[in-house]
Order: structure tokens, then C-alpha cells, then sequence
């Protein structure tokens, strides 16, 4: 047979419109070309190609046993029209595999948190479906948290309330699991974007002279301005001061970098006997592992992506994008062989399957092999 009748007999399995003498036909022509091919594939891409075929076929979706090497023979045939090579089989022993089913959808995360009351009392916002007030803090109720209809948190401070009763250990912290984001505004008006896995302590009423809160993790800030008021973020051995300006601090606990960006405004960063002050599109990096505080020009768009719903990646590397993908997917990552020299750029919409993401990924050839949460990557 030509190629010209060969692609056709292919388009024709696609179609499922594939008679069985055409398969036959089909079949005697793969077991020719193959049994006169002498290229090989190593573990990893004879793996993956068997993978990658057998999600093509009606093959993953029967769960009887059936035989292997004719549905391979067609599996293979049309890899060649996908463009994604083909020969790599010598001619097996007949064999018997039980097929398993086609593996469950990852799904992406959502709007989830966890708000703790200064009594510890701790409200399941994801649960909560009144869009009105859901507690009150203060000796006399001075201070009213309310959901929006969008669901973010407010809190509202009665202008009536007498400040000299307020308790200096009144404090709240909103957190987000695996999974999660929130979003909530202060009583002074401040907005707080929380990402995945991350944490903000905050008093529910800013009475002293400056307005101090605790972040774990990352969040994006929109500072209300008060000049005779600074607003100061803390994490971890670092401390930022601004006094009304937008900005995002990225400080998980497993990353070695805590890095601050600067969108508008200014920002000083200090870090234990150091300081520096940010200028828009600047960022900050601080380590144990620096002897001063670095700073570098970024892609501010990449870096508050996760705000906007989505995935941006400008230069990161493999290991840096996994661990996001672990924050938002619940999963846990795996490495075989060395990928520390795999970049990407780009990204994707964080509201897609975990498949969905990893396939843009694919594109920077490297291989992910998905087996129940936990996901393998060569390269």
C-alpha cells in the first residue's frame, strides 16, 4: 500500500468508520514496518508512549482482558498520522494485560478559607451561604465581619465604639488550605488577596500608631493610605513598611526566596539589618542564603497572575511551577532523572484540570506521568 491509502485507512480509524478487512489490512502493514525497524525507545519513552497510545484507543475504557498487541499494532498507526513518531516496538510475544480505568480528573481549586475569631471559635467560609453577617467581636460587639455577595470579608468598626475598651489581643487570622483563596478587607480598609496554603493575622481594629499584620505564604496587598499611619507586613525575619501603596509578598515557608514585588508606590523593605526601598515593577529577594537584599526588575503581570485567576510564567523554573501546582492541586510531585535546567514561560487559566495544565507544560518537553495524586515528572 501507498502512503496515500495508508493515511486514508487512518483517517478512517479515527472516524471509526474502519471495516474489518480495512483493519486487517491496517495491521499486516504495521507488523511489516515494525518487524524491519530497528529503533528503540529507553524506559522512560517506551513508558510514556504506551501511555500516550493507549489513551488514544477504545482500549482504556474496556475493563475486561483482552490481548495486547493488535490494539498496539493500531495504537501505533496512528501515531504516525499525530505526527508523534512511530516504529519503536519490535515484534513482542503475545501477552495478557488487565486494562485500568481511565484516571479520575484533578480538579482546580476555588474560594475556600478558614476564618479563626480572637475566642478561637473557627468559621468554615466555604460552608457559609448568607451573604450577611456571620460574627461579631469586640466586649460590646464594635466590630461587625460581614461576607459580601461576592464573598469577601469586611469588617466594620461601629464609629460609636469607644476605643479605650478595645483588647490589644484581639486578633483574627484568615487561612486558606490546599486549594484555596480568600479574599477580605480590614478594618482600615485595606485589601487582602490570600493565595493557596497561606495565612494573614491581623487585629480587628488598627488603634495604634501603626496598622501590623503577620503573613505566611502569599498574598497581594492594597494599602488604604493613612500618612500618619504605616502599614507593616511581617514575615518571618522581614518586614515591610509602606504607607498606602499596591504590592504582593510571596513568603511560603518551603521556599528558600521570600520575595517582595512592587506594582505602584513605594515600599522599604527591611530584613534583619538591611533596607531597601522598592520603585514600581522592582522586586525584592531576601534569603538566609544572600548577604544583602537583593533587587530586579520583574514581569509584575506574572507575578500577580494567581490573583487574576490564572497560571504566568516568566523564566521559572520546573521545580518553582510544580510547587504551585502542589499549592492549587493537592498533589504531590516526583522527580526522575535531573530537570534543572527546564524554564517556561507562558501560562495557562487556573480554573482548567490539573491534565489540562500539565499538557501546556508538555510543550516545553518534559514528561508527567499521573498516578492517583501523585504526579512523576522526567524529562
Amino acid at each position: 500500500m501507498n502512503e496515500t491509502e495508508i493515511l486514508a485507512l487512518l483517517q478512517k480509524h479515527q472516524n471509526g468508520s474502519l471495516s474489518n478487512e480495512d483493519e486487517d489490512k491496517l495491521d499486516a502493514w504495521y507488523l511489516h514496518k515494525a518487524s524491519n525497524s530497528t529503533k528503540q525507545l529507553n524506559e522512560y519513552e517506551l513508558e510514556d508512549s504506551y501511555e500516550y497510545l493507549k489513551s488514544k484507543l477504545p482500549l482504556q475504557q474496556e475493563k475486561k482482558v483482552i490481548s495486547l498487541w493488535p490494539r498496539v499494532a493500531v495504537a501505533a498507526s496512528i501515531a504516525l498520522l499525530l505526527g508523534t513518531g512511530m516504529f519503536y516496538f519490535t515484534k513482542p510475544k503475545e501477552q495478557i494485560i488487565q486494562v485500568a480505568e481511565k484516571p479520575q480528573e484533578i480538579a482546580p481549586g476555588g474560594n475556600r478559607g478558614i476564618l479563626t475569631l480572637s475566642n478561637g471559635k473557627q468559621i468554615v467560609l466555604a460552608d457559609i451561604s448568607a451573604k450577611d453577617t456571620i460574627a461579631k467581636e469586640g466586649e460590646e460587639d464594635e466590630i461587625t465581619i460581614k461576607m459580601g455577595a461576592n464573598g469577601v470579608i469586611t469588617y466594620i468598626v461601629n464609629p460609636d465604639a469607644d476605643a479605650s475598651k478595645e483588647d490589644p489581643d484581639s486578633f483574627n487570622t484568615l487561612s486558606t488550605p490546599t486549594g484555596g483563596q480568600y479574599n477580605i478587607v480590614l478594618a482600615d480598609g485595606t485589601k487582602v488577596y490570600l493565595n493557596a496554603v497561606s495565612s494573614i493575622k491581623y487585629p480587628t481594629q488598627f488603634n495604634g500608631d501603626e496598622r501590623v499584620v503577620e503573613l505566611e505564604g502569599e498574598a497581594y496587598f492594597e494599602v488604604a493610605k493613612n500618612k500618619s499611619k504605616p502599614f507593616i507586613v511581617k514575615s518571618g525575619e522581614q518586614s515591610i513598611e509602606v504607607l498606602g501603596t499596591h504590592f504582593n509578598v510571596h513568603a511560603y515557608n518551603n521556599e528558600a526566596v521570600i520575595k517582595t514585588t512592587l506594582l505602584e508606590g513605594s515600599v522599604a523593605v527591611a530584613y534583619k539589618n538591611q533596607k531597601s526601598v522598592l520603585k514600581p515593577g522592582q522586586q525584592s529577594n531576601v534569603s538566609e542564603n544572600f548577604t544583602k537584599i537583593k533587587i530586579r526588575e520583574v514581569d509584575t503581570e506574572a507575578t500577580i497572575a494567581w490573583k487574576n485567576g490564572r497560571f504566568k510564567f516568566d523564566n521559572a523554573d520546573l521545580k518553582t511551577v510544580m510547587r504551585q501546582l502542589e499549592r492549587w492541586y493537592g498533589i504531590k510531585v516526583e522527580y526522575r532523572g535531573d530537570v534543572s535546567d527546564v524554564r517556561f514561560n507562558g501560562g495557562t487559566f487556573m480554573n482548567k484540570n490539573l491534565s489540562e495544565v500539565l499538557k501546556v507544560l508538555e510543550l516545553s518537553d518534559i514528561k508527567f506521568k499521573v498516578e492517583g495524586k501523585i504526579i512523576i515528572v522526567y524529562p
